[in-house]
């Protein structure tokens, strides 16, 4: 059953070979810094696999981008459940992804829909 203050974490390091795939598949110029789609990414595994979990849909999401996000480096990648509404299977949760000396690389929040809310 999810609670309030319930959380999950991701840990992912990007390489240039990872952004060179990025680039072909989506077509977009390589860059040099963690493209803001891969981050975004993290959150979305973490929803869909681990926190809700399977079943879980997007209703809607903010993030703040407030740095860029260097190759070859650990982010970690955190969701945290802020407001459960069993009533509307709803379950608002605040996304961070920091680098390891705690620079806030992304955070906003999201709402989903998922099962087993719980009351």
């Amino acid at each position: 059953m999810m609670e309030t203050g319930q959380s999950a974490t991701v840990r992912r390091t990007y390489s240039a070979a990872d952004l060179s795939a990025y680039a072909a598949l989506s077509g977009a110029a390589q860059e040099s810094q963690v493209p803001e789609p891969l981050i975004a990414a993290l959150f979305s595994y973490l929803l869909g696999v681990k926190l809700p979990g399977s079943g879980t849909n997007y209703l809607k999401q903010e993030l703040a981008f407030k740095a860029p996000a260097p190759l070859d480096t650990e982010l970690t990648a955190t969701v945290e459940i802020t407001r459960l509404r069993p009533e509307k299977h709803l379950v608002d949760l605040w996304a961070r992804c920091t680098a390891p000396d705690g620079t806030v690389i992304c955070e906003g929040r999201s709402l989903v829909k998922a099962k087993d809310v719980g009351a």
